[in-house]
């Protein structure tokens, strides 16, 4: 029997992106509610205590009250927003970080997908701490560019609006407090002792998206820019979503939307032996969001990892 799963909140762009990506398979059931019942909740209860894994795509209240509706002990959920990343009782959705995180993932039945920014910093800075280049108590700083389809529907109406403000013509950064709702997860999942800087930055394409972490030398335990590329293409060789460049990468460009379309994250070692910076490419909507979401789906029904994902 094929395995039943529900997508509660499919209207919102994660929603949808998942939906793309399961309508076509004929090896699950995909439940879908009716538009005008999809508020319900007597309705949606319904559909998630029957599905054998739900995808939570809401606000974080609607999420944190929608898994008090999930009745049936062998239903499985993945939340797709920030509330319950940092919990103990949910296991974070990274397979690629450790064994342990892909044993845990299959066996769950609770699973928190990852942030977007979240994704490339701690696929950068988790394995540094593990592997004793960087100690947890380390400042750390980053930066983020994301293409505007991370802001959800009204971001996407504003950008795509034919009489666009001339100021969306320009990288906007924001989140100026400080605070950006991805910073919990990067501290906790990394286990570092401080908050890292970070500052986030939307431009004027859909979607992509580059996250770096710039270290001086004597953050790096004595180790070298080569030293340090050389261990992260080994901490992920046999990795499938997650390719880190052999070498310091000093020729070229990045340009943020190069792993649109696909479910991986692309890592370059670049600088010097002094200064070094590490870079990560990603889709903002696939390796993510919702390709990080159908990796975990296939992980915890025992399809191929990646099955049903581009690239």
């Amino acid at each position: 029997m094929k395995p039943k799963v529900f997508i509660d909140g499919q209207a919102g762009t994660t929603g949808l992106q998942i939906y793309d990506r399961l309508g076509k398979r004929d090896d699950i059931d995909l439940l879908l509610i009716s538009d005008e019942l999809h508020r319900d909740v007597e309705e949606r209860k319904k559909f998630m205590n029957e599905a054998d894994l739900v995808f939570l795509c809401l606000p974080d209240a609607a999420a944190i009250e929608a898994v008090g509706l999930v009745e049936n002990p062998d239903t499985k959920v993945i939340d797709a927003s920030t509330a319950h990343r940092t919990k103990p009782s949910w296991d974070y959705g990274f397979p690629e970080l450790s064994f342990e995180h892909r044993e845990n993932i299959i066996r769950s039945k609770r699973v928190a997908n990852p942030g977007c920014y979240a994704s490339g910093f701690i696929s950068i800075v988790f394995p540094l701490v593990k592997l004793g280049i960087l100690d947890p108590s380390t400042p750390l700083t980053s930066w983020g560019l994301s293409g505007y389809s991370g802001g959800g529907k009204n971001m996407i109406a504003a950008y795509e609006a034919e009489s666009k403000s001339p100021e969306l013509f320009a990288p906007s950064h924001y989140a100026l407090s400080g605070d950006h709702k991805h910073i919990p997860e990067m501290q906790v999942i990394c286990g570092l002792e401080k908050k890292p800087v970070f500052n986030p930055i939307v431009d004027d394409y859909y979607k992509g998206m580059e996250v770096a972490v710039p270290l001086h030398r004597e953050f790096l335990n004595g180790h070298s820019a080569a030293q340090v590329a050389d261990m992260l293409f080994e901490y992920y060789r046999n990795s499938c979503n997650v390719t880190v460049h052999p070498g310091v990468q000093n020729d070229g460009k990045f340009y943020a939307n190069a792993m649109a379309g696909t479910n991986k994250i692309e890592l370059f070692v670049t600088g010097n032996d002094e200064r070094v910076t590490i870079a990560a490419l990603l889709d903002n909507l696939g390796k993510g969001a919702s390709g990080a979401a159908v990796q975990n789906m296939n992980l915890m029904l025992g399809f191929e990892e990646n099955k049903g994902l581009k690239g």
